[in-house]
């Protein structure tokens, strides 16, 4: 610590690098969790969602993002479910990051049946229960998916950190 003011583009300098994301936790009308498989990276099934752009909100960023992943147009107010911090992973991921996630809300039959995916990202998509889920994700990948359903269901935000 020092006695020494810092203007804040030298303060800002000293402080650790961190990322954020956002994304949001859609379902069928049986509560059943939609998720994307990825074409790249370690996380192979994951919810609508990315990285803030500069200046754009968590919950902005997750609904441009469901809509540029998916098509899916959300047009409702922001409710937290979980908020993620991960500290770094050497060179897999050599800065924080925090991950706000959204309720997304129940989407129809003909929205699920009516995803477009960007084959540059995602090459497939599926809706199923948690059970499911749970034997195809990492364990602490899978935590925060199911923290997310806690959360939707009993209306108290997750916190989580890993």
């Amino acid at each position: 610590m020092t006695d020494t003011w810092l203007p804040p583009r030298e303060y800002i300098a000293t402080l650790p690098a961190n990322t954020a994301y956002a994304a949001l936790y859609c379902t069928d009308r049986e509560g059943r969790p939609l998720q994307l498989r990825t074409v790249y990276g370690t996380e192979t099934w994951h919810l609508p969602g990315g990285n803030l752009d500069p200046g754009e909100g968590p919950f902005r960023t997750a609904v441009r993002e469901c809509r540029e992943e998916t098509g899916i147009v959300f047009r409702g107010e922001p409710r937290l479910l979980a908020v993620h911090f991960e500290a770094p992973r050497g060179e897999e991921w050599p800065c924080n990051q925090l991950g706000f996630v959204f309720d997304g809300g129940v989407l129809t039959d003909d929205q699920i049946a009516g995803v477009v995916l960007d084959p540059a990202e995602h090459c497939a998509y599926r809706v199923d229960g948690l059970a499911g889920w749970e034997r195809e994700m990492a364990p602490a990948d899978f935590r925060r998916l199911a923290a997310a359903a806690e959360a939707r269901r009993t209306g108290v935000t997750a916190y989580l950190e890993r």
